[in-house]
């Protein structure tokens, strides 16, 4: 008995004018396809958006012999048997080979010996070693639209000998996420359902349930997470819980999410409400001890509360000046009267004198320096007048007053015992 074909795989474009999408690169694929001498090239982009059918259309447009493995299912020594009298090698999710493996490939580029046309679904600066992503040129692709995905669809429809109402194409189309071959497996799962079953109301309660697709190491992982963190630093509540829920639904690690949030609560929110953290710590301890599907809901909470919280990053930037300084010139030397003086030739270098002890004095506070003194009169910190910051910032505001009249007043004094007596 002869296996059918699954949909997808029997209607793959054999001209560049059957293919669809990829619109932002099409001059560049003809120019591909009409040069002499085809370059080694990687295709980036996320599943089902037409990495291998371009490789393919490219790779029999040359003209010259090819093979297309897989490089989960083809070792080094499987490799080098298949592509001996080859000349052009398609080489699918080169991801997942090692960097030694990788390095395989090298001398074969470098010497023209062999055409690699590579795919991955993968950001290729992380997944790809610096010195083979030197000899390759790289195409980005993009997820597909919803119009396309519809026209997919209608395609599938077509040779199937089915029909299938537009509304259901959208939401088909809808549900297959930027990814053709979901859009035809889906396609071909609703042509064997009775016509009564094919309106979209009815349509939902008879697909397979979707498992929607994570990328942990690739592009959507962080982009999901900065699209998170953004929303809360923006104070949108509901873009911030919708992509939370993107994160869990792809089944992200909680425990990463978490700490973006924690992360969150203390450069974005800071000062102005020192009780986020404190919740958002809470809120990674709550999930780790219930664990999920149960976790979104501490997750969510914490979210919400950080997305409405009063923001101000006066914290983070403090420290990044601070940093700049110690970068530029190196950590100065610890002024005397604040180092410990822990044996008694410390004492006669003269550490710990002229400290003043600050409970000794009225509201806890002395003027001193505590800055090196090359650094006198350096402000790193500046304050946001932004939820509770504003109440904290009222006491570094009066120091600081305290400090301009300590200083003025020595000022004035030094001036007089100069002038000398009347």
């Amino acid at each position: 008995m002869t296996q059918q074909r699954p949909l997808a795989e029997s209607l793959r474009p054999a001209t560049l004018e059957d293919f669809i999408g990829q619109d932002h690169f099409r001059q560049r694929l003809h120019a591909l396809m009409q040069s002499p001498n085809l370059p080694s090239l990687l295709l980036f982009g996320p599943p089902g958006c037409g990495k291998s059918t371009v490789a393919l259309l490219l790779a029999q447009q040359s003209g010259r012999t090819f093979v297309r493995l897989s490089a989960p299912e083809a070792g080094i020594t499987s490799l080098r048997k298949h592509i001996q009298g080859k000349d052009v090698l398609i080489l699918d999710e080169l991801h997942r080979y090692s960097k030694a493996q990788q390095d395989f490939f090298l001398p074969l580029l470098e010497t023209g010996e062999l055409t690699l046309i590579a795919t991955t679904t993968e950001n290729p600066s992380f997944s790809v070693t610096r010195q083979l992503l030197s000899r390759l040129h790289v195409l980005r692709l993009r997820s597909l639209g919803q119009r396309e995905l519809v026209d997919i669809g209608q395609r599938g429809t077509q040779r199937l000998g089915t029909t299938i109402p537009d509304k259901s194409l959208d939401l088909l189309a809808t549900l297959a996420g930027g990814d053709a071959r979901t859009m035809l497996n889906l396609v071909e799962f609703a042509a064997g359902l009775q016509p009564a079953d094919l309106e979209p109301e009815q349509l939902k309660t008879r697909l397979p349930e979707l498992v929607f697709r994570g990328d942990r190491d690739g592009d959507s992982h962080y982009e999901l997470a900065s699209a998170l963190i953004k929303s809360i630093r923006g104070s949108d509540v509901d873009a911030a819980l919708y992509y939370l829920a993107c994160l869990v639904e792809t089944g992200e690690d909680p425990r990463f999410i978490c700490r973006r949030l924690i992360l969150s609560a203390a450069e974005d929110i800071g000062l102005a409400d020192p009780m986020a953290m404190p919740l958002a710590v809470a809120c990674e301890q709550a999930v780790e001890r219930i664990g999920m599907p149960e976790g979104w809901i501490p997750m969510a909470e914490a979210t919400v509360y950080l997305a409405l919280s009063p923001k101000s990053n006066s914290a983070y930037t403090g420290y990044l000046s601070a940093l700049k300084e110690v970068r530029a010139n190196g950590p100065r030397p610890v002024p005397l009267h604040l180092r410990n003086a822990s044996t008694a030739l410390q004492k006669e270098w003269g550490y710990g004198q002229g400290y003043r002890y600050p409970h000794a004095y009225p509201e806890g506070w002395v003027e001193q320096d505590y800055l090196p003194p090359e650094l006198k009169g350096r402000t790193f910190y500046q304050p946001k007048e932004h939820g509770l910051e504003e109440r904290l910032g009222l006491w570094s505001r009066k120091i600081k007053g305290l400090r301009r009249h300590r200083l003025q007043e020595n000022q004035a004094s030094t001036k007089k015992g100069k002038a000398g007596p009347a």
